[in-house]
């Protein structure tokens, strides 16, 4: 017959189990923001059905191949023909749809704006890998949409600003595109940081069960076996190795990535500014009649700035 301690001691196991188990599911199986879900917020859905004036001149759809998954995207046309490409990144439990408050202010300064489902997310296949792998699956866009002598900005939010930064870091050594600037809305530096402000927020256990979950999954807090030889995880520390402009937007009222890594990230970049939101939040930067003219501004001029001058 078990002795006390010995009940106890599975009831603990079960517990530590059940809870590291149910923090993995939760940080790899984000909500999907999907056509469905717009339609039933009664908000546009695709392209096709933002107002005017704000509307796209048309858009494709297609998919391109990464990591063994077909990968969905919009290609929309910009009011620009000579302008850049602008690839759009989504964040965490976001999707291409997210893209749609932004592709009005972008689109009227770029050739093309595309808008892609990351793994596990929209109507993606796969799970999310929390900015690592997803990195690979940039690069293989940039790969599919680049153009000769066309420029390329990479203009990502949470999750996807990350990524962008990780993507334009790695690119420009591969010489995969001509990577004229980085924008990154909302950025962290390390996996965790949003991880247990997500968790935090949820009123879920949000300590020792992160560090478990990113050990189990091979992130090792940031720093894991996709990421050996590759400058690490940390984002302050890619940006450094970029050799295009980082503009960051970041409101200084963000409870899942903290504005000081967004600082941290544009001040190790080589030709990096912060555009700081006074009020604003994780989400809601560019559909907030109080900040999204401030956002649309500061992309504007960045990307004005940046044109002709990709490496």
């Amino acid at each position: 017959m078990l002795g006390l301690s010995a009940i106890l001691g599975l009831g603990l196991g079960a517990y530590v189990t059940a809870t590291v188990g149910r923090t993995m599911h939760v940080l790899t199986h984000p909500p999907r923001r999907t056509y469905a879900s717009a339609v039933a917020r009664a908000r546009p859905g695709d392209p096709s059905e933002i107002p005017p004036p704000a509307g796209p001149l048309g858009f494709e759809r297609w998919t391109f191949r990464s990591r063994g998954r077909d990968l969905p995207a919009w290609d929309v046309r910009g009011a620009r023909p000579r302008g850049p490409v602008v690839v759009m990144s989504h964040g965490w439990g976001d999707s291409r749809i997210g893209g749609l408050s932004r592709v009005g202010h972008v689109g009227r300064l770029a050739s093309r704006v595309v808008m892609w489902d990351m793994p596990g997310h929209g109507e993606a296949p796969g799970v999310c890998s929390l900015g690592t792998g997803e990195v690979d699956d940039l690069l293989a866009l940039i790969a599919h949409v680049r153009e000769p002598n066309v420029e390329m900005i990479l203009h990502g939010w949470s999750l996807g600003a990350g990524v962008s930064i990780a993507a334009a870091a790695r690119g420009v050594g591969e010489r995969t595109a001509r990577i004229a600037g980085v924008i990154a809305e909302s950025p962290y530096r390390l996996a965790p940081t949003p991880a247990r402000n997500v968790l935090r927020e949820r009123r879920l256990p949000h300590g020792w069960n992160v560090t478990a979950a990113f050990w189990l999954l091979g992130l090792d807090l940031g720093v894991g076996p996709w990421w050996k030889g590759r400058g690490g995880f940390d984002r302050a520390n890619l940006a450094a190795r970029l050799t295009c402009p980082l503009l960051v937007l970041h409101g200084d009222q963000d409870a899942v990535c903290p504005i000081e890594d967004g600082e941290s990230i544009a001040r190790r970049a080589l030709d990096g500014t912060i555009a700081r939101i006074d009020g604003g939040g994780h989400v809601g930067l560019w559909s907030d009649p109080s900040h999204g003219p401030r956002c649309a501004a500061s992309v504007g001029a960045f990307i004005e700035r940046v044109s002709g001058r990709a490496t």
